[in-house]
Protein backbone atom coordinates (compact mmCIF):
# COMPACT_ATOMS: atom_id res chain seq x y z
CA UNK A 1 0.00 0.00 0.00
CA UNK A 2 1.50 3.69 -1.04
CA UNK A 3 1.15 6.27 1.54
CA UNK A 4 0.64 10.43 0.65
CA UNK A 5 0.97 13.02 3.65
CA UNK A 6 -1.53 14.09 6.19
CA UNK A 7 0.12 17.57 7.50
CA UNK A 8 -1.92 18.35 10.31
CA UNK A 9 -1.26 14.76 12.07
CA UNK A 10 2.30 15.42 11.37
CA UNK A 11 1.91 11.45 9.45
CA UNK A 12 1.27 10.01 6.60
CA UNK A 13 -1.92 7.62 5.30
CA UNK A 14 -2.83 5.07 2.66
CA UNK A 15 -3.88 5.77 -0.61
CA UNK A 16 -7.00 4.05 -0.48
CA UNK A 17 -9.03 3.98 3.33
CA UNK A 18 -12.03 2.56 4.89
CA UNK A 19 -15.56 4.35 4.31
CA UNK A 20 -17.78 3.09 7.44
CA UNK A 21 -21.01 4.48 5.94
CA UNK A 22 -21.94 0.62 5.40
CA UNK A 23 -20.70 -0.43 8.45
CA UNK A 24 -23.73 1.39 9.96
CA UNK A 25 -26.13 -1.34 8.44
CA UNK A 26 -28.90 1.55 7.97
CA UNK A 27 -28.13 2.90 4.40
CA UNK A 28 -26.70 0.07 2.46
CA UNK A 29 -28.25 -3.16 3.88
CA UNK A 30 -27.99 -5.42 6.73
CA UNK A 31 -24.46 -6.11 8.11
CA UNK A 32 -24.01 -8.20 11.13
CA UNK A 33 -21.18 -7.91 13.68
CA UNK A 34 -19.34 -10.73 12.32
CA UNK A 35 -19.48 -9.48 9.04
CA UNK A 36 -18.03 -5.67 10.15
CA UNK A 37 -15.16 -7.31 11.69
CA UNK A 38 -14.46 -8.97 8.58
CA UNK A 39 -14.17 -5.79 7.04
CA UNK A 40 -12.17 -3.82 9.43
CA UNK A 41 -9.77 -6.64 9.63
CA UNK A 42 -9.52 -7.46 5.75
CA UNK A 43 -9.04 -3.54 5.78
CA UNK A 44 -6.06 -3.66 7.91
CA UNK A 45 -4.22 -6.51 6.88
CA UNK A 46 -4.38 -4.75 2.82
CA UNK A 47 -2.51 -1.58 4.52
CA UNK A 48 -4.96 1.03 5.27
CA UNK A 49 -4.31 2.79 7.79
CA UNK A 50 -7.08 5.47 8.04
CA UNK A 51 -10.84 5.05 8.65
CA UNK A 52 -13.38 7.30 8.23
CA UNK A 53 -17.51 6.80 10.18
CA UNK A 54 -19.27 9.10 11.58
CA UNK A 55 -21.89 9.16 14.58
CA UNK A 56 -25.07 9.13 12.24
CA UNK A 57 -23.95 5.91 10.94
CA UNK A 58 -26.64 3.31 12.42
CA UNK A 59 -26.91 6.02 15.18
CA UNK A 60 -23.88 5.39 16.53
CA UNK A 61 -23.52 1.88 15.32
CA UNK A 62 -20.53 2.26 13.09
CA UNK A 63 -17.96 4.32 15.58
CA UNK A 64 -19.06 1.33 18.08
CA UNK A 65 -17.94 -1.64 16.21
CA UNK A 66 -14.71 0.51 15.19
CA UNK A 67 -14.33 0.93 18.96
CA UNK A 68 -14.24 -2.85 19.83
CA UNK A 69 -12.38 -3.43 16.65
CA UNK A 70 -9.58 -0.79 17.98
CA UNK A 71 -9.56 -2.23 21.83
CA UNK A 72 -9.11 -5.67 20.60
CA UNK A 73 -7.06 -5.70 18.04
CA UNK A 74 -5.27 -2.23 18.46
CA UNK A 75 -4.46 -1.44 14.87
CA UNK A 76 -2.09 1.16 13.46
CA UNK A 77 -4.45 3.23 12.48
CA UNK A 78 -6.10 7.12 12.38
CA UNK A 79 -9.34 7.29 13.00
CA UNK A 80 -12.24 10.27 11.41
CA UNK A 81 -15.54 10.57 12.18
CA UNK A 82 -17.90 13.52 11.72
CA UNK A 83 -20.45 15.66 13.50
CA UNK A 84 -23.05 18.12 12.67
CA UNK A 85 -26.12 15.45 11.56
CA UNK A 86 -26.97 13.72 14.44
CA UNK A 87 -30.29 14.77 15.70
CA UNK A 88 -32.12 17.49 13.66
CA UNK A 89 -30.73 17.91 10.17
CA UNK A 90 -29.54 21.34 8.90
CA UNK A 91 -29.27 24.54 10.80
CA UNK A 92 -30.90 23.34 14.43
CA UNK A 93 -30.24 22.16 17.67
CA UNK A 94 -27.45 20.07 16.34
CA UNK A 95 -25.50 22.92 15.25
CA UNK A 96 -25.21 25.05 18.21
CA UNK A 97 -21.96 24.58 20.55
CA UNK A 98 -22.98 22.68 23.16
CA UNK A 99 -24.83 20.09 20.44
CA UNK A 100 -21.22 20.06 18.58
CA UNK A 101 -19.82 19.57 22.12
CA UNK A 102 -21.95 16.70 23.83
CA UNK A 103 -21.78 14.81 20.07
CA UNK A 104 -17.64 14.55 20.00
CA UNK A 105 -17.99 13.56 23.26
CA UNK A 106 -20.33 11.02 22.68
CA UNK A 107 -18.34 9.93 19.14
CA UNK A 108 -15.10 10.07 21.72
CA UNK A 109 -16.40 7.79 23.99
CA UNK A 110 -18.23 5.11 21.52
CA UNK A 111 -14.92 4.95 19.62
CA UNK A 112 -12.90 4.21 22.91
CA UNK A 113 -9.99 6.84 22.18
CA UNK A 114 -8.13 9.35 24.44
CA UNK A 115 -8.97 11.84 21.49
CA UNK A 116 -10.42 11.48 17.91
CA UNK A 117 -7.29 11.91 15.41
CA UNK A 118 -9.67 13.87 12.75
CA UNK A 119 -13.35 15.40 13.36
CA UNK A 120 -15.10 16.80 10.26
CA UNK A 121 -18.30 18.75 9.88
CA UNK A 122 -21.20 16.62 8.21
CA UNK A 123 -22.40 18.32 5.13
CA UNK A 124 -23.57 21.02 7.74
CA UNK A 125 -25.66 24.29 5.98
CA UNK A 126 -23.62 26.67 3.63
CA UNK A 127 -24.92 29.20 6.07
CA UNK A 128 -23.64 28.16 8.69
CA UNK A 129 -19.90 27.23 6.99
CA UNK A 130 -19.84 30.88 6.07
CA UNK A 131 -20.85 32.70 9.62
CA UNK A 132 -18.11 30.94 11.20
CA UNK A 133 -18.37 30.03 14.60
CA UNK A 134 -18.66 26.76 14.47
CA UNK A 135 -14.91 26.37 13.80
CA UNK A 136 -14.28 28.29 16.86
CA UNK A 137 -16.26 25.61 18.80
CA UNK A 138 -14.02 22.83 16.75
CA UNK A 139 -10.80 24.93 17.96
CA UNK A 140 -11.92 24.85 21.35
CA UNK A 141 -12.14 20.89 21.35
CA UNK A 142 -8.75 20.86 19.54
CA UNK A 143 -7.34 23.14 22.37
CA UNK A 144 -8.43 21.07 24.97
CA UNK A 145 -7.21 17.80 23.46
CA UNK A 146 -10.54 15.69 22.52
CA UNK A 147 -9.68 16.20 18.75
CA UNK A 148 -6.13 16.24 17.25
CA UNK A 149 -7.43 17.93 14.07
CA UNK A 150 -10.55 19.09 12.14
CA UNK A 151 -11.76 19.93 8.87
CA UNK A 152 -15.11 19.43 7.00
CA UNK A 153 -17.19 17.04 4.59
CA UNK A 154 -18.50 19.27 1.84
CA UNK A 155 -21.10 18.96 -0.98
CA UNK A 156 -19.45 21.69 -3.06
CA UNK A 157 -16.68 23.61 -4.38
CA UNK A 158 -18.03 26.78 -2.52
CA UNK A 159 -18.37 25.06 0.57
CA UNK A 160 -15.04 23.77 0.45
CA UNK A 161 -13.48 27.06 0.16
CA UNK A 162 -14.98 28.47 2.51
CA UNK A 163 -13.64 25.88 4.58
CA UNK A 164 -10.23 26.81 3.40
CA UNK A 165 -10.35 30.52 4.62
CA UNK A 166 -10.44 29.00 7.89
CA UNK A 167 -6.69 28.91 10.00
CA UNK A 168 -6.49 25.32 11.40
CA UNK A 169 -8.39 23.80 8.79
CA UNK A 170 -6.42 19.91 8.52
CA UNK A 171 -8.89 18.52 5.99
CA UNK A 172 -11.42 18.65 3.29
CA UNK A 173 -13.77 15.08 2.16
CA UNK A 174 -15.58 15.77 -1.36
CA UNK A 175 -17.19 13.84 -3.57
CA UNK A 176 -14.45 13.68 -6.49
CA UNK A 177 -14.22 11.20 -9.36
CA UNK A 178 -15.20 10.69 -13.03
CA UNK A 179 -18.35 11.15 -12.75
CA UNK A 180 -18.02 14.66 -10.44
CA UNK A 181 -14.74 15.59 -11.62
CA UNK A 182 -14.93 19.77 -10.75
CA UNK A 183 -13.17 19.95 -7.32
CA UNK A 184 -10.13 19.11 -9.19
CA UNK A 185 -10.46 21.87 -11.06
CA UNK A 186 -9.81 24.15 -8.42
CA UNK A 187 -11.02 23.22 -5.04
CA UNK A 188 -8.31 20.34 -4.84
CA UNK A 189 -5.32 22.00 -5.94
CA UNK A 190 -5.82 25.18 -3.50
CA UNK A 191 -5.97 22.57 -0.93
CA UNK A 192 -2.60 21.16 -1.83
CA UNK A 193 -1.35 24.49 -1.86
CA UNK A 194 -2.13 25.28 1.63
CA UNK A 195 -1.18 21.67 2.83
CA UNK A 196 -4.64 20.84 3.76
CA UNK A 197 -5.11 16.73 3.00
CA UNK A 198 -8.43 15.66 0.84
CA UNK A 199 -10.33 12.31 1.54
CA UNK A 200 -12.55 11.24 -1.50
CA UNK A 201 -15.67 9.92 -0.24
CA UNK A 202 -18.11 8.37 -2.83
CA UNK A 203 -15.40 7.46 -5.15
CA UNK A 204 -17.50 4.73 -6.75
CA UNK A 205 -20.41 6.50 -6.97
CA UNK A 206 -22.52 4.33 -5.31
CA UNK A 207 -21.38 1.73 -6.70
CA UNK A 208 -22.20 3.01 -10.73
CA UNK A 209 -18.67 3.42 -11.35
CA UNK A 210 -17.87 -0.03 -10.53
CA UNK A 211 -19.21 -0.84 -13.89
CA UNK A 212 -21.71 -4.26 -12.63
CA UNK A 213 -25.01 -2.40 -12.68
CA UNK A 214 -27.61 -2.39 -15.79
CA UNK A 215 -30.64 -0.66 -16.11
CA UNK A 216 -32.45 -3.19 -14.10
CA UNK A 217 -30.62 -3.51 -11.15
CA UNK A 218 -32.54 -3.28 -8.45
CA UNK A 219 -31.45 -2.36 -4.30
CA UNK A 220 -33.60 -2.87 -1.27
CA UNK A 221 -36.11 -0.68 -0.19
CA UNK A 222 -34.03 0.63 2.88
CA UNK A 223 -31.15 1.38 0.78
CA UNK A 224 -30.22 4.96 -0.28
CA UNK A 225 -29.81 3.84 -3.76
CA UNK A 226 -33.39 3.01 -3.81
CA UNK A 227 -34.84 5.79 -1.19
CA UNK A 228 -32.57 8.90 -1.89
CA UNK A 229 -32.51 9.34 -5.69
CA UNK A 230 -34.24 12.12 -5.98
CA UNK A 231 -32.64 13.65 -2.96
CA UNK A 232 -35.81 12.24 -0.47
CA UNK A 233 -33.92 11.69 2.84
CA UNK A 234 -30.56 13.82 2.57
CA UNK A 235 -28.70 15.79 -0.43
CA UNK A 236 -28.92 14.16 -3.85
CA UNK A 237 -25.28 14.50 -4.71
CA UNK A 238 -24.76 11.54 -1.87
CA UNK A 239 -26.65 8.99 -3.54
CA UNK A 240 -25.00 8.12 -7.66
CA UNK A 241 -23.46 11.48 -7.93
CA UNK A 242 -26.66 13.11 -8.36
CA UNK A 243 -27.13 11.69 -11.75
CA UNK A 244 -30.30 10.30 -12.37
CA UNK A 245 -29.45 6.38 -12.29
CA UNK A 246 -30.53 5.49 -15.70
CA UNK A 247 -28.31 8.23 -17.44
CA UNK A 248 -25.24 6.84 -14.78
CA UNK A 249 -25.23 3.32 -16.47
CA UNK A 250 -25.15 4.64 -19.84
CA UNK A 251 -22.36 7.37 -18.89
CA UNK A 252 -20.29 4.24 -16.94
CA UNK A 253 -21.22 2.10 -20.28
CA UNK A 254 -19.30 4.56 -22.42
CA UNK A 255 -16.50 5.14 -20.64
CA UNK A 256 -15.97 1.06 -19.51
CA UNK A 257 -15.53 1.13 -23.61
CA UNK A 258 -12.54 3.07 -23.40
CA UNK A 259 -10.16 0.78 -21.66
CA UNK A 260 -7.76 -1.68 -22.48
CA UNK A 261 -5.87 -4.41 -21.27
CA UNK A 262 -8.54 -5.96 -19.10
CA UNK A 263 -8.54 -3.15 -16.72
CA UNK A 264 -11.82 -3.22 -14.73
CA UNK A 265 -14.50 0.11 -14.30
CA UNK A 266 -13.47 0.34 -10.46
CA UNK A 267 -10.17 -0.15 -10.78
CA UNK A 268 -10.00 2.73 -13.37
CA UNK A 269 -11.98 4.59 -11.15
CA UNK A 270 -9.76 4.20 -8.37
CA UNK A 271 -6.63 5.16 -10.53
CA UNK A 272 -8.14 8.01 -12.45
CA UNK A 273 -8.78 9.55 -8.36
CA UNK A 274 -5.27 8.41 -7.45
CA UNK A 275 -3.95 10.48 -10.08
CA UNK A 276 -4.66 13.61 -9.08
CA UNK A 277 -1.68 14.33 -6.33
CA UNK A 278 -3.66 17.03 -4.39
CA UNK A 279 -5.95 13.76 -3.35
CA UNK A 280 -4.72 12.39 0.46
CA UNK A 281 -6.54 8.96 0.19
CA UNK A 282 -9.76 7.63 -1.15
CA UNK A 283 -12.23 5.55 1.03
CA UNK A 284 -14.45 3.83 -0.67
CA UNK A 285 -16.66 1.72 1.17
CA UNK A 286 -17.76 -1.80 1.65
CA UNK A 287 -20.03 -5.01 2.60
CA UNK A 288 -17.66 -7.38 1.57
CA UNK A 289 -14.00 -8.10 3.21
CA UNK A 290 -13.17 -8.96 -0.91
CA UNK A 291 -14.31 -5.54 -1.79
CA UNK A 292 -11.60 -4.15 0.70
CA UNK A 293 -8.86 -6.27 -0.41
CA UNK A 294 -9.61 -5.52 -4.17
CA UNK A 295 -10.01 -1.81 -3.83
CA UNK A 296 -6.70 -1.90 -1.95
CA UNK A 297 -4.81 -2.87 -5.22
CA UNK A 298 -5.89 0.48 -6.94
CA UNK A 299 -2.30 2.41 -5.78
CA UNK A 300 -0.36 -0.65 -7.63
CA UNK A 301 -2.08 0.28 -10.95
CA UNK A 302 -0.11 2.45 -13.32
CA UNK A 303 -1.67 5.69 -13.79
CA UNK A 304 -4.16 6.56 -16.43
CA UNK A 305 -2.96 7.70 -19.77
CA UNK A 306 -3.26 11.77 -19.92
CA UNK A 307 -5.19 10.99 -23.20
CA UNK A 308 -7.91 8.93 -21.18
CA UNK A 309 -8.54 11.87 -18.46
CA UNK A 310 -8.82 14.25 -21.39
CA UNK A 311 -11.16 11.93 -22.90
CA UNK A 312 -13.21 11.34 -19.96
CA UNK A 313 -13.03 15.12 -18.96
CA UNK A 314 -14.54 15.93 -22.61
CA UNK A 315 -17.04 13.17 -22.16
CA UNK A 316 -18.82 14.28 -18.70
CA UNK A 317 -18.80 18.13 -19.84
CA UNK A 318 -20.59 17.57 -23.00
CA UNK A 319 -22.96 14.59 -21.75
CA UNK A 320 -23.16 14.37 -17.97
CA UNK A 321 -22.62 17.35 -16.23
CA UNK A 322 -25.87 19.00 -17.04
CA UNK A 323 -27.92 15.79 -15.44
CA UNK A 324 -26.42 16.60 -11.94
CA UNK A 325 -28.32 17.17 -9.61
CA UNK A 326 -27.68 19.41 -6.47
CA UNK A 327 -24.65 21.58 -5.29
CA UNK A 328 -21.24 20.76 -6.89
Amino acid sequence: MQSRSFPALHTTVSEIGLGAWQLGGDCWGQIDDAQAEAILQAAVGAGITLFDTADVYGDGLSERRIGKFLRETKPNVRIATKVGRAGVLGGGPNCTREAVRAHVLASRERLGVEAIDLIQLHCVPTAVLGEGTIFEWLRELQQEGVVRSWGASVESVEEGLLCLTQPGCASLQVIFNVLRPRPGDLLIPRAQQLGVAILVRLPLASGLLSGRYTKETTFPAGDHRTFNRDGQGFHVGETFNGIPFEIGVDAVDHLKADLTNGMSMADAALRWILDHPGVTTVIPGATRPDQVVRNATAPNLAPLPAGLHQTWRAFFDAHVAAHVRGQQ
